[in-house]
C-alpha cells in the first residue's frame, strides 16, 4: 500500500532564545540554524523512516533543491515535486530553553497549487492508496474531493487550523489527526472525552487520533478508545513531535500490528524526535524506535 503525502516543504529558520517573545518585545537569540521542514515533508520522512512506501507531492521555489534532495536521501519518492518561480515556503521558529517553540509560517510556493497539477498527481493513485495531507497548502478542499472520488483513504492533519478547514468535507476523511487545540476548535469542547464524543457523532465514519501533549494521546476507532501515555525525555526541540507521531501512525496502521503497539511506537518516535534539534533531521528510523520502546 502506497502513501501519497500531498503537502508543504519548507526551510525552517530556528532561533534559540531564552524565552519566546511576547507582543511588543524585542529579544536576542543566542544561535540560529537552518533545517528542512514543513508538515508535509516532516510527515513524509517520518512515514518513510517507519518503513512505508512514500511519495511526496508539493511545490518548491527556485531555492528548493535541498528540499527535494532530503526526500531522496530518506527514501521518499520525489518525482511528483515540482519547482515553480519564486521562493519556497519557510518558517521562523523560536525555541526556548525548555524546548518549547513558537512558529511564524510563510507559505511561498506551497500556496501555488493548481487544479491541473493536483489532477495530474492524484491521477496516478487510487483505491488502496493512502493520502496524507495537512493544512499548509492551498486547494485543500479540492484535493480531498478528488482523492475521495478516486477511492483513496484520506488521513488529514488539519494544522494549522483556520477558515480553510471549514470549506473541507470532513465526512470524506478516513482518519482525522488533531491535537487538543484543534479538537477544541472543531468540537467547541475543552474536555477531550467530550471533544471525541462530539466529533464521533458528527463524523461517525471517521477515526480520530487526538494528541494531548504531556497527557499522551487517544485513538478512537469503531467505538473503542485506546489511550497512550508519553515517554518522558528531556525536550530539546518540540517542532517535529506531532509530525513524527502522525507519519509513524500513517505508516504503522497499514501493517498488521495491534493498535496499542502502534500507539506506543508513535509515542516513542515522537519522544526521540523532541530530544533532538531540528525538524526533518530529528525524526528517528524504525530500528531506533524499536530499541527505545523495548527498554521502556
Amino acid at each position: 500500500m502506497r502513501i501519497l503525502d500531498f503537502g508543504s516543504l519548507n526551510y525552517d529558520y530556528v532561533y534559540g532564545v531564552d524565552h519566546v517573545a511576547v507582543a511588543g518585545e524585542t529579544i536576542s537569540s543566542y544561535n540560529m540554524e537552518v533545517f528542512c521542514g514543513g508538515k508535509g515533508l516532516n510527515q513524509a520522512i517520518a512515514a518513510a523512516r517507519a518503513g512505508a512506501e512514500v511519495y511526496m507531492a508539493g511545490l518548491v521555489g527556485e531555492d528548493g533543491q535541498l528540499l527535494m534532495d532530503i526526500c531522496k536521501r530518506n527514501g521518499v519518492d520525489s518525482s511528483f515535486i515540482r519547482k515553480v518561480p519564486g521562493i519556497s515556503g519557510h518558517a521562523i521558529i523560536q525555541v526556548d530553553k525548555e524546548g518549547q517553540n513558537s512558529i511564524l509560517l510563510y507559505g511561498g510556493s506551497n500556496q501555488q497549487m493548481t487544479r491541473e497539477y493536483i489532477d495530474d498527481v492524484l491521477g496516478q493513485f487510487g483505491c488502496g492508496d493512502i493520502l496524507l495531507i495537512q493544512n499548509e497548502i492551498n486547494l485543500l478542499d479540492y484535493i480531498i474531493d478528488k482523492a475521495s472520488e478516486n477511492g483513496m483513504r484520506i488521513y488529514l492533519n488539519p494544522s494549522p487550523y483556520n477558515e480553510k478547514i471549514k470549506s473541507c468535507d470532513l465526512s470524506k476523511i478516513s482518519v482525522l489527526l488533531i491535537n487538543e487545540i484543534e479538537g477544541g476548535q472543531i468540537s467547541g469542547e475543552r474536555d477531550y472525552d467530550k471533544m471525541l464524543d462530539v466529533m464521533q457523532e458528527k463524523y461517525p465514519e471517521t477515526d480520530l487520533m487526538l494528541t494531548l501533549g504531556e497527557k499522551g494521546a487517544v485513538y478512537c476507532c469503531r467505538g473503542k478508545r485506546y489511550r497512550q501515555d508519553i515517554y518522558k525525555v528531556k525536550a530539546v526541540d518540540t517542532t517535529a513531535a506531532g509530525d513524527t507521531f502522525t507519519g509513524y501512525f500513517a505508516a504503522l496502521m497499514q501493517e498488521k500490528i495491534p493498535v496499542q503497539e502502534v500507539l506506543a511506537m508513535c509515542a516513542g518516535a515522537a519522544a526521540i524526535a523532541v530530544s533532538r534539534k531540528g525538524a526533518a533531521n530529528s525524526i528517528p528510523i524504525r530500528d531506533e524506535v524499536n530499541k527505545f520502546c523495548l527498554h521502556k
